[in-house]
C-alpha cells in the first residue's frame, strides 16, 4: 500500500539551547506507515 499522507514535516527546523546549536535546517517527511527513529552519537 502506498500513501502519500504527511504525518510529520518540518522545514529549515533549527533547535538551540543558549549558544548551543542542538539542530540545525532540519527538513524532514514522515508518511503514514513509515517507522522512523533518531540515534545520537552515544546510541540515544
Amino acid at each position: 500500500m502506498t500513501t502519500t499522507e504527511r504525518v510529520i514535516e518540518t522545514e529549515n527546523l533549527t533547535k538551540r539551547y543558549g549558544r548551543f546549536t542542538a539542530v540545525s535546517r532540519l527538513n524532514l517527511r514522515i508518511f503514514r506507515g513509515e517507522i522512523f527513529g533518531f540515534l545520537g552519537p552515544n546510541g540515544a
